[in-house]
């Protein structure tokens, strides 16, 4: 049994032609630029920000930010040269499948799963909870706390129209489940129409943040970013899902900082997903890798800028109590008196905004299975296009469901913590994917190549497992249960259909009769 047999590289190329029953392809750089910033800016920077400073770094958390940055732009350097080489749908799956077998191809599509459709479940949760802060701001109503979080929670906020809901426990979030569905039919309506939709919303977003670091910047209290680590005295803090005591060992001082960059890890996972639509790229080869580092180097200037604002506006306790629910509309009603209109319009903004991430996500994660179909690993159905569309609807049907069960039931903390970990895991296997086949395949024609490779590669892996490193046990044990439940279905499904496997060649170009093959 070959677990490691590698899909030929000429193969995966001959799968890039435009056909009928292929991805159209429609997308050109801006866009793809757009689809990054879209993704990435989101609930990693109005909801992971305030998680990461409120229970791990503090102030601290414009480090924690360097350091996840620094991560993802080594592991974005890789990505960007495995995207230009390789320009199919298939992000990392499709990159490991290539240079260290199927198996390993298997685990991190397997693994992709916890980055994008828990991505989806963690940001469509923060979308719920501004969503009730809309209706409150417009309409002085919100939906009560028990339909708007999951029943593993229970309420703490003491804040406004809140507090008669205190010690509240939660059964199920209605509105995450709304949005899932509005952008699931988006999806499969067509790329080329979300994309736009998505390009409006980035303009916007963009301008928010940046008017939230303009205009906040006045309003920073010194005060807040002192001391700048959190100590270990600091004390403890009763949130909805249990209590935060900061003397644990990654709750303060650098330690915590290197736990944060775990957390806000989550806010950089959006130019990894510009990979997965190499396949409806105009230009796959040149613009991939404009659209992951452009998008990446941005985000990470916007990103340190609005957490070093914003941890100035409010004690970074604040975050796990009054402003949990929408901490970035908090913080401006709090500490910039006479800006309540920009609270309101970030509340409108951020809605739109994390609409785009979640639309992002859902693509994702249905251009990730649609190749693993193709390739016979997993059942035809979530590679079946609709006729008319030539969209992946059935697996976006199938992905709304899995996807709502993790956002209805399951706290944001929980699915966030999912999603960093599963996404570290896929960033050190690219990292070493890029190695590998440097030293194994040197003379495969390279559009964009990753400088310095051999320090480049080895840091961006050994950043990203210093990060997996700080996760707590809980994590390890969902992803190592999550790994288990995959490995079941390859070697009881997947092993016994692969195409590759069995010399069956899916959407290949015969070199004799140029037809595209059944």
């Amino acid at each position: 049994m070959k677990l490691f047999i590698k899909k030929p590289i000429q193969q995966l190329m001959a799968a890039t032609a435009e056909t009928e029953k292929s991805l159209k392809r429609t997308l050109g750089v801006g866009s793809l630029i757009a689809l990054g910033i879209g993704a990435i800016i989101g609930a990693g920077i109005f909801v992971r920000t305030a998680a990461a400073a409120g229970e791990h770094a503090g102030p601290a958390v414009t480090i924690s930010f360097l350091i996840a940055a620094a991560g993802c732009a080594l592991a974005g350097l890789c990505y960007a040269e495995f995207a230009s080489m390789i320009p199919i749908a298939g992000s990392a799956y499709t990159y490991s499948y290539a240079t260290m077998g199927e198996f390993i191809a298997w685990i991190i599509g397997w693994d992709l799963v916890l980055e994008y459709a828990l991505g989806a479940a963690t940001v469509s949760i923060g979308w719920s909870q501004y969503f009730n802060e809309f209706l409150t701001t417009f309409f002085n109503f919100h939906i009560p706390y028990q339909w708007t979080h999951s029943f593993f929670e229970v309420s703490n906020t003491t804040a406004g129209m809140y507090a008669a809901e205190l010690g509240t426990r939660g059964i199920i979030n209605l509105p995450a489940i709304f949005i899932l569905l509005v952008l699931t039919l988006l999806l499969i309506r067509g790329t080329a129409e979300s994309a736009v939709v998505n390009n409006i919303i980035v303009i916007v977003k963009v301008a928010i943040v940046l008017m939230i670091i303009g205009l906040g910047w006045h309003f920073i209290n010194p005060a807040f970013h002192t001391p700048y680590l959190i100590p270990a005295d600091a004390g403890t803090v009763k949130v909805s899902t249990g209590t935060v005591d900061y003397g644990d060992t990654f709750n303060h001082g650098w330690l915590g900082v290197l736990r944060g960059a775990s957390v806000v890890f989550f806010a950089f996972i959006g130019f990894d997903a510009v990979s997965t639509a190499a396949q409806e790229a105009k230009n796959p080869q040149k613009d991939m890798p404009k659209g992951i580092l452009i998008s990446l180097v941005f985000c990470t200037a916007l990103y340190i800028l609005f957490s070093h604002v914003l941890t100035g506006l409010v004690s970074y306790k604040d975050f796990l109590i009054q402003g949990k629910e929408a901490s970035v509309s908090y913080a401006i009603k709090t500490a910039m008196p006479g800006y309540g209109w920009l609270a309101s319009f970030v509340t409108v903004s951020i809605l739109a905004g994390f609409s785009s991430v979640i639309l992002v996500m859902l693509m994702g994660q249905t251009r990730v299975f649609y190749t693993m179909s193709t390739d016979g690993l997993i059942p035809k159905v979530f590679s079946k296009l609709h006729p008319k569309f030539r969209t992946p609807y059935k697996s976006q049907w199938l992905f709304f469901v899995f996807v709502s069960l993790f956002a209805g039931f399951i706290p944001d903390k929980y699915v966030g913590d999912m999603v960093s970990i599963g996404t570290l895991f896929a960033f050190v296997l690219v990292c070493i994917g890029i190695f590998i086949l440097r030293r194994t395949d040197p003379g495969i024609v390279r559009p964009f190549q990753t400088p310095l490779y051999m320090i480049v590669c080895p840091l961006g892996a050994v950043i990203c497992l210093c990060m997996i490193a700080s996760e707590g046990w809980e994590n390890w044990a969902r992803l190592i249960v999550w790994l288990l439940i995959g490995f079941v279905i390859y070697f009881g499904y997947s092993i016994k259909r692969s195409h590759v496997r069995h010399g069956k060649v899916e959407g290949a170009v015969d070199p004799i009769n140029p037809k595209f093959m059944e």
